[in-house]
C-alpha cells in the first residue's frame, strides 16, 4: 500500500501546479481546430456520417498540427496531431471508395428508397441483397405468364418493381399483383426450404413488368450467413401474404348477401352487391395461403345453415 500511495503521490504532485497563467490567449488556428472538433463529434451514423465525422476531425487534427508547429513548437504534439490527421485522411478515403462502389442501377435505388430504406436497411446489407439476385432485373412482357398453374415449379422468389400481375386459378381471377409486393410469397411460405412444390395459380403479366428474382437455393444460402436478412424478408414476406389474404377476403362470400372476414370468423358484414363470389377450389396447393381463403366460402356456407 505504502508504495502504490508514494506512486499515485509522485504521479500527482510530481509537477507543480500552475502558478500563473497566460495571459495572452493562443491563435486563432488552435480555436479552429477545437470548433472542428466539436462539429465533427456531431455526425451521424452511415457512410455519409462517417464521410462527415472523418473529414471534419480531419481537418481539425490538420489545424492542430499547424498550431503546434508554429505557436507552440513542440514536436510531440505536432507528431501525434499529424498522425491522427494521416488516419482520419486514410478513412475518409476508404469510406468514399465503399461509397462510390456501392452504386445501383436506377430501379434498384429507387427500390431501395421506397422499400429498404424506410426500414432502416443500411446500403451495405441491401448491396448484399442485390448481388444475390446478380443485380438484375427481369422484364416479362404483356400477357406472358410469370408461373403456370400445375406446370411451373417453385424455385424463386421475385419482387415486382413495376407493372400489374393478374393471379388466376382454374381461370377464376383471384387478385392483382401490384408493385413492390412478391410474386411468389404464399408458395414460398408454404414450403421448406429441403421441399419442392409446383405453383396451383397461374401468373399473367396484365402490363409490362419488371421483376426482381432470388433463387431460391441462392437466397437461402444468404439466410443462413446472415440472420438479420432473414428476419427482414420473413416480416416483408408476411406483411405481402397478409396483402393478399386481405385481397382476398373482399371477394369471398358465405351466401345470403354476407361477406365472410378473415378477421372475425364469427361474424359477417353485407357484402357490396357488385362484387362477385369467388368459387371454391380444391387445386390449390395443401398448407398455401391462396388455398385457406379460396376455401372459406364453403366453411361460412355451412355455419349459416
Amino acid at each position: 500500500m505504502g508504495e502504490n500511495a508514494s506512486f499515485w503521490e509522485s504521479l500527482i504532485y510530481a509537477h507543480p501546479t500552475c502558478t500563473t497563467w497566460k495571459q495572452e490567449a493562443e491563435g486563432s488556428i488552435y480555436h479552429l481546430a477545437s470548433i472542428l472538433f466539436v462539429v465533427g463529434f456531431m455526425g451521424g451514423s452511415g457512410f455519409f456520417g462517417l464521410l462527415y465525422v472523418f473529414s471534419l476531425l480531419g481537418l481539425g487534427f490538420l489545424c492542430s498540427s499547424v498550431w503546434a508547429w508554429l505557436d507552440v513548437c513542440a514536436a510531440d504534439i505536432f507528431s501525434w496531431n499529424f498522425i491522427l490527421f494521416g488516419i482520419c485522411f486514410v478513412q475518409f478515403i476508404y469510406v468514399t471508395y465503399q461509397v462510390r462502389s456501392v452504386s445501383f442501377d436506377r430501379e434498384f435505388q429507387e427500390l431501395y428508397s421506397t422499400l429498404f430504406q424506410p426500414l432502416g436497411i443500411s446500403l451495405t446489407v441491401y448491396r448484399k441483397i442485390v448481388l444475390c439476385c446478380d443485380a438484375e432485373v427481369v422484364t416479362l412482357e404483356k400477357e406472358h405468364c410469370y408461373a403456370m398453374q400445375g406446370k411451373t415449379p417453385i424455385d424463386k422468389l421475385s419482387l415486382l418493381v413495376s407493372g400489374r400481375i393478374r393471379v388466376t386459378v382454374d381461370g377464376e381471377f383471384l387478385h392483382y399483383i401490384f408493385p413492390l409486393q412478391f410474386l411468389d410469397s404464399p408458395e414460398w411460405d408454404s414450403l421448406r426450404p429441403t421441399e419442392e412444390g409446383i405453383f396451383q395459380v397461374t401468373l399473367t403479366a396484365e402490363t409490362d413488368c419488371r421483376y426482381v428474382a432470388w433463387r431460391r437455393k441462392k437466397l437461402y444460402l444468404l439466410f443462413a450467413k446472415h440472420r438479420f436478412i432473414s428476419r427482414l424478408f420473413s416480416i416483408l414476406i408476411g406483411s405481402d401474404i397478409a396483402e393478399k389474404l386481405y385481397a382476398l377476403n373482399d371477394r369471398v362470400h358465405v351466401g345470403k348477401g354476407f361477406r365472410y372476414d378473415i378477421r372475425l370468423p364469427n361474424f359477417y358484414h353485407v357484402s357490396l352487391p357488385e362484387t362477385p363470389p369467388v368459387r371454391p377450389s380444391h387445386h390449390l396447393q395443401r398448407g398455401s395461403p391462396r388455398r385457406k381463403l379460396t376455401g372459406v366460402t364453403n366453411c361460412g356456407s355451412f355455419s349459416t345453415q
